[in-house]
């Protein structure tokens, strides 16, 4: 298979150079901070600029922290900048961590999928910088997932969290700079937004089509597989079924120690969904739902990644381990609240409440995904394959 050469904004980064000489410079970043070369941005940045500042989201600014696991200021050993935590109880700004920046940088890949939080991370960070005054510039990545295909549900504002906002469709297909100019115009931010755009990359690319490197964007998504399975088996964080947490499979995995395996295999077989096989699978986590216990449970397989609806499938695996285990599968609350997880994670309560079962959902959303696309093609940036030029906004 042909691999595509592809820059990322880290790579164009003399684009703006008039944007950051001369002042403070504030970088939001993680492991997937890297150049083409391997060269970690904060390290490119830190020798070309000077940092004034570092800031860390989820899983920390070297990717060591599990989901939901604090993130707390430290002294960066390599640069001897500090790293402001800006996840948790700081995810929005403190004035402290605005006085440490003239300009801050985000440079993060992220994986497509409406629940990852660094997408919050960045629309909080542009909100604060509006507060202060302060620019931002986003250096962009190429969606792992590709930049065409639009699937699940949308988001209702009465759901919003920190795992899902801003009426954004399940798998919204746009890269983390044309997200940035979308929320820009969404939140009506008065923002002075930089994006330095991808060289080489069409909307029909996933990141395996290009040179890029992969990078795990954090703990539980090591691969590409398991980034194309997150858009359908988050759902199962929302539920007492275990998403694969705790093994070398998160989100490919699901299972219990009350599921039978083989019957849930056939049971999935019988739907023939396009593009996506469920094997028979056991598994024993050694940390999160179940640890320490055998659980039996199927592999989701993405076999066509064009004829495949990730989100659809995650979605009929759990109506369908809901209809065999209706007793042992639950809706677990989310932390500290009455709301269901669940109803976060799909931005709507019509599934878990059974008004609209997987199939009905996804059908009620169309017109709401088809709005979303008709209403995102002006951010934009990048073509269809073998149409158009990048342009710097």
């Amino acid at each position: 298979m042909r691999r595509y050469p592809v820059l990322s904004g880290i790579d164009r980064l003399e684009l703006a150079d008039a944007k950051l000489k001369g002042r403070r410079v504030g970088l939001m970043t993680n492991p997937t901070g890297i150049s083409h070369d391997f060269v970690s941005t904060i390290d490119l940045i830190h020798s070309r600029y000077g940092l004034s500042a570092l800031y860390a989201v989820e899983h920390g600014i070297r990717g060591s922290a599990q989901a939901g696991d604090p993130v707390e200021n430290v002294k960066d050993e390599a640069t001897g900048v500090t790293v402001f935590s800006a996840y948790g109880k700081n995810c929005h700004f403190t004035e402290e961590m605005l006085d440490a920046f003239d300009v801050l940088i985000f440079d993060i890949q992220d994986v497509g999928a409406r629940f990852y939080t660094y997408l919050y991370s960045l629309s909080y960070a542009m909100e604060a910088c509006v507060r202060a005054g302060k620019s931002m510039v986003v250096l962009d990545r190429v969606n792992p997932v590709g930049g065409e295909k639009i699937t699940g549900t949308v988001l209702d504002p009465r759901f919003s969290s920190f795992v899902g906002d801003y009426e954004l469709p399940t798998q919204y297909a746009l890269t983390i700079g044309e997200y940035a100019g979308y929320v820009k115009d969404y939140l009506r931010l008065d923002v002075d937004l930089t994006v330095v755009p991808l060289s080489g990359w069409t909307r029909d690319m996933l990141l395996d089509d290009t040179d890029l490197p992969w990078v795990a964007p954090s703990p539980n998504c090591q691969n590409l597989d398991a980034a194309l399975c997150y858009t359908g088996t988050c759902v199962f964080e929302g539920t007492s079924i275990s998403e694969g947490r705790g093994t070398t499979l998160p989100f490919q995995v699901v299972g219990a120690p009350f599921i039978d395996g083989a019957k849930l295999e056939k049971e999935m077989a019988a739907l023939f969904l396009p593009g996506l096989h469920f094997r028979n699978v056991s598994f024993c986590p050694t940390f999160s739902k179940h640890q320490g216990l055998m659980c039996h449970g199927v592999q989701m397989h993405v076999t066509d990644r064009d004829a495949c609806d990730c989100a659809l499938g995650g979605l009929l695996l759990l109506e369908t381990i809901q209809r065999l285990y209706p007793d042992q599968c639950q809706c677990i609350k989310w932390e500290g609240s009455d709301v269901f997880s669940l109803d976060k994670l799909l931005g709507t309560d019509l599934f878990r409440t059974g008004r609209m079962d997987a199939r009905e959902l996804m059908a009620h959303f169309a017109p709401a995904r088809e709005r979303f696309r008709e209403n995102t093609m002006q951010y934009r940036l990048y073509p269809s394959a073998g149409h158009g030029t990048n342009v710097l906004r």
